[in-house]
């Protein structure tokens, strides 16, 4: 076995139930746009981190005004060098005009390219929903919440940045 892929053997994650956050730095950037869904994503996501034992201390929100937005604070936020990692979150809705195919393509592409530009991860916790009602369903503070779903990505990660 090569030395690369003795690495990659020894830097296997934990299922999502052993994760641990204490003593991560996570930045999350919030889209005011649809603020209905993304405080509900929020909402989770805090939940989620304090869930895998991340210190409130340790958790800085910045909102922005849209998910074209997004990208921008997730760049800053990953080259201050005061993050393991970054969550990503918003509510891009399909509306009448092609704006929709616009947003959130961008900032899907975008948020890709911060995490892969610095080497600190970004998740997507941005949805694009065909309705409003799907939306709500993603953002459900119940199961399936997608902002709590981003948080343990964002502690998994972390964590491997940290084992690499």
């Amino acid at each position: 076995m090569t030395a690369s892929g003795e690495l990659a053997k020894s830097a296997g994650t934990p299922p999502a139930a052993d994760l641990d956050g204490a003593g991560l730095r996570f930045g999350v950037v919030c889209s005011r746009f649809n603020g209905f869904v993304t405080e509900m994503l929020l909402s989770g996501a805090r939940d989620g981190l304090r869930r895998y034992r991340v210190a409130e201390s340790d958790v800085s929100v910045v909102w922005v005004p849209g998910a074209f937005e997004i990208p921008f604070a997730a760049q800053r936020l990953a080259a201050s060098g005061g993050y393991d990692a970054i969550v990503t979150l918003g509510a891009v809705i399909r509306g009448e005009t092609g704006h929709y195919d616009l947003v959130a393509g961008q900032c899907a592409a975008g948020v890709q390219r911060v995490q892969l530009d610095t080497g600190v991860p970004v998740v997507f916790g941005v949805l694009a929903t065909e309705t409003v009602d799907q939306a709500l369903v993603r953002a459900d503070p119940g199961a399936g919440n997608k902002g709590m779903e981003a948080a343990a990505a964002a502690v998994e990660m972390a964590a491997l940045g940290r084992r690499l």
